[in-house]
C-alpha cells in the first residue's frame, strides 16, 4: 500500500525506523549496515527529511545522529500512517476490546527497533483471556501481511523480571 505511495524503498525504511518509534536515533553508516545499502541514497534522504524539519540531528562524538521531530506538525499523521502500514492499529482496536484486563501491550522484536518484518512480536500484560487472544490473532493475520507472535505476563510476572539480564527493547503500545 505505502510502495504505491512512496517509491523511495530506503525512504520508507527510513519513515520505519524513525517514525514507528519516537526514540529511535541513528546515524548514517549504522543505517547503511542496518539497511544493507549505500551511504549516498541514505544520506539523501535523511537530507532531505531533516530539511523539511520531519528529522532532527546532533553530534555525539564524530557521529551525526538522527532522530524524528516530534514537534512537527506532521509527525503524529506519519506516525499513524506507519501504524496502520504495519497493522498496529487493527492489532489493537481488535485484540484490546473484550480481552479481560489488559495493563499493558508492548512490541518488541525488529518493529521496536525500527526495522520492518513479517512477524510482529508482541507482549501482552494483565489477566487476558488467552483463547480469545489466539481467535482475534488469527482472524486479524488474515487482513494484514504479517505474522504474530505473542506472549502473556501477569504484572506481577513482569515486575519480578530481571531486566538487567534481558537484551529486549521494547516499544509500549497502550497502557490501560
Amino acid at each position: 500500500m505505502i510502495e504505491t505511495l512512496i517509491s523511495s524503498k530506503t525512504r520508507i525504511k527510513l519513515l520505519l525506523k524513525f517514525f514507528l518509534n519516537s526514540n529511535a536515533t541513528s546515524y548514517l553508516r549504522g543505517l547503511e549496515t542496518e539497511f544493507g545499502e549505500s551511504s549516498n541514497g541514505i544520506r539523501v534522504e535523511l537530507n532531505r527529511f531533516e530539511k523539511a524539519g520531519m528529522l532532527t540531528s546532533f553530534a555525539q562524538g564524530n557521529r551525526k545522529y538522527f532522530r524524528a521531530n516530534t514537534d512537527h506538525p506532521l509527525y503524529s499523521d506519519t506516525h499513524n500512517m506507519i501504524m496502520k502500514y504495519i497493522g498496529f492499529d487493527k492489532i489493537i482496536d481488535n485484540v484490546i476490546e473484550n480481552l479481560g484486563y489488559v495493563e499493558r501491550v508492548y512490541v518488541t522484536g525488529a518493529f521496536a527497533k525500527g526495522l520492518d518484518a513479517h512477524t510482529i512480536d508482541l507482549v501482552f500484560v494483565g489477566n487476558i483471556n488467552q483463547g480469545y487472544l489466539m481467535e482475534l490473532i488469527a482472524k486479524v493475520e488474515k487482513h494484514i501481511p504479517r505474522r504474530i507472535m505473542y506472549v502473556v505476563y501477569s504484572a506481577a510476572e513482569i515486575d519480578s523480571m530481571d531486566w538487567e539480564n534481558v537484551n529486549i527493547q521494547a516499544l509500549l503500545l497502550w497502557k490501560n
